[in-house]
């Protein structure tokens, strides 16, 4: 994928956050059901990056869940989530909570070391096949020795109701396979590039990170299968 696609489909995805973020945030309350069962694999104290972490809502969901501090750093590139996150993680004294404005396409992370490194609702937005790749070694990278990287790929394209949102693409831009733009139908109309991550191209994002797989799993929306969920390991 060319750098001028990428910077076209990035675009799309910040002004399609720049329009929802007051919707997105009253629709992205609860935890996820994937989380829950992710808790078996965590204990507190715990150092965390929550990459794409939106109103913060799994930093607050650890808050709720774990015994014990927790040190967060959320990254977004939207400053009215990054508000919203801020707001309710402040409410926890178990947390010393950090966010940061951060275009993760564009941007380098934050080169320091963290017992968790998550990634939730974001890899179906890094525009590219060998860009989700690349990003995913760099996430491993920031993982301690003991820690986990976890990331979840949203699998919408197996859904019939998310294909009826689906929406051409202009005749100008040149995509991958398995690239869609799919609509928003909540408060104000918004179109969002979205990647569907198929079997095959998460094998190849877990070898990518050069981490031990601990466990795969599928969990979340009515059907309780609309993520999967890998987590790994590093010794």
């Amino acid at each position: 994928m060319t750098p001028e696609t990428i910077e076209k489909l990035n675009t799309i995805n910040r002004q399609f956050y720049e329009t929802t973020a007051t919707d997105f945030d009253a629709t992205r309350g609860r935890a996820w059901a994937g989380w829950v069962k992710l808790a078996d694999y965590l204990s507190a104290p715990l150092s965390v990056l929550d990459v794409g972490c939106g109103n913060g809502r799994f930093g607050v969901f650890l808050a709720e869940t774990l015994d014990g501090k927790v040190d967060y750093l959320g990254v977004d590139n939207n400053a009215k989530l990054l508000d919203f996150a801020k707001d309710s993680l402040a409410e926890f004294e178990s947390v010393s909570a950090t966010v940061q404005e951060l275009d993760i396409v564009a941007q380098e992370l934050p080169d320091d070391s963290y017992d968790l490194v998550v990634l939730f609702g974001v890899i179906h937005h890094v525009p590219g096949y060998d860009n989700r790749e690349n990003f995913v070694a760099e996430l491993a990278k920031r993982v301690k020795s003991g820690g986990k990287l976890v990331f979840a790929a949203w699998r919408f394209y197996e859904y019939e109701r998310f294909k009826k949102r689906l929406v051409d693409w202009d005749d100008d831009i040149n995509v991958e396979a398995n690239d869609y733009l799919l609509d928003w139908r909540r408060g104000e109309r918004a179109l969002r590039y979205c990647h569907y991550v198929d079997d095959a191209e998460l094998d190849k994002l877990v070898t990518a990170t050069g981490l031990q797989e601990i466990t795969r799993y599928r969990a979340d929306g009515s059907d309780n299968a609309m993520n999967v969920y890998v987590v790994l390991g590093k010794e």
